[in-house]
């Protein structure tokens, strides 16, 4: 089922899945997917999931088929606000919070903020900064660097021509391929789930954020506020955002409860191994109260 949702007047897009018969006696799951990214991200995984467990996604707002307002603080603390209003306004029980990259950031940011509403947390190869660390963006916000140098990148006119750039499909897949260690599902489902959204009014507008967010609390603090359980999946083999250092520090300040699963994969493993994902998820969730 596809349905719009309201979040500080702008709609939204969502999907939700369910077995027969509900599954009001385990807790639901919400994924939320990364920068640039959609709830079509999620393709491989939802059908699996929600064979056992009531499956949410949505687009956050300024991504996918969600609106793209101009003039939004976009950023952690206003992604984190729109999935605790989700989980009150729509679901209305306890959730596992499920993010990639920087949907990760705002997955925790929002398993922190909702408390007892939350049921757990999972975090794959997610952004966010440490309190100790000042580091240039990731992903697109990297590429952009690397294209057009440091003291250049905020150029509103060399933000333009980057944007147009990325969009083309050509660029989409290349880079798509560069995050995914093995490409057989960087296909043109993918790169029309990615391309499409850029082509709405306010797209570019989205696009200019990447060269600040994400914003927010630091990593360290969120954990420190977490109560919930915590699973960490990592590809380890991410180029954007070095994913064996990242994970030593992750170990480092996580809560010592955490459990962690590390796959040969990218920056996605969720589409990229979803049947491995989709394996874990289950086996940790069953461990959920």
């Amino acid at each position: 089922m596809s349905a719009d949702w309201t979040f500080q007047g702008s709609p939204i897009h969502t999907l939700s899945r369910a077995p027969e018969g509900g599954a009001q006696d385990r807790p639901a799951v919400l994924l939320v997917h990364g920068f640039g990214a959609s709830t079509d991200h999620w393709r491989h995984n939802i059908p699996v999931l929600a064979a056992s467990y009531e499956v949410h996604a949505l687009d956050l707002l300024g991504f996918g088929r969600s609106a793209k307002p101009a003039g939004q603080p976009y950023g952690g603390a206003l992604w984190r606000d729109q999935l605790c209003a989700y989980v009150r306004e729509r679901i209305g029980r306890p959730t596992v919070i499920a993010g990639n990259s920087l949907g990760g950031f705002a997955a925790l940011a929002a398993g922190a903020a909702l408390g007892e509403h939350c049921a757990g947390v999972v975090l794959l190869n997610a952004a966010g900064p440490f309190s100790e660390e000042q580091k240039p963006p990731q992903g697109w916000g990297r590429i952009a660097r690397v294209k057009i140098g440091s003291a250049l990148f905020k150029s509103p006119i060399l933000q333009r021509l980057l944007f147009e750039n990325l969009r083309r499909p050509a660029t989409i897949r290349r880079t798509l391929r560069q995050v995914y260690i093995d490409p057989t599902n960087v296909d043109d489902e993918l790169v029309e789930a990615i391309r499409r959204p850029s082509l709405d009014p306010g797209a570019f507008g989205v696009f200019r954020t990447v060269f600040d967010i994400p914003r927010g609390q630091p990593l360290d603090e969120l954990f420190a506020e977490l109560k919930a359980p915590l699973l960490l999946i990592w590809g380890i083999r991410d180029p954007w955002i070095n994913a064996e250092g990242r994970r030593e520090r992750f170990q480092h300040h996580s809560p010592q409860a955490t459990t962690e699963v590390v796959l040969e994969a990218g920056h996605c493993p969720h589409d990229e191994v979803p049947s491995i994902v989709n394996a874990q998820l289950l086996q940790w969730l069953g461990t959920l109260p």
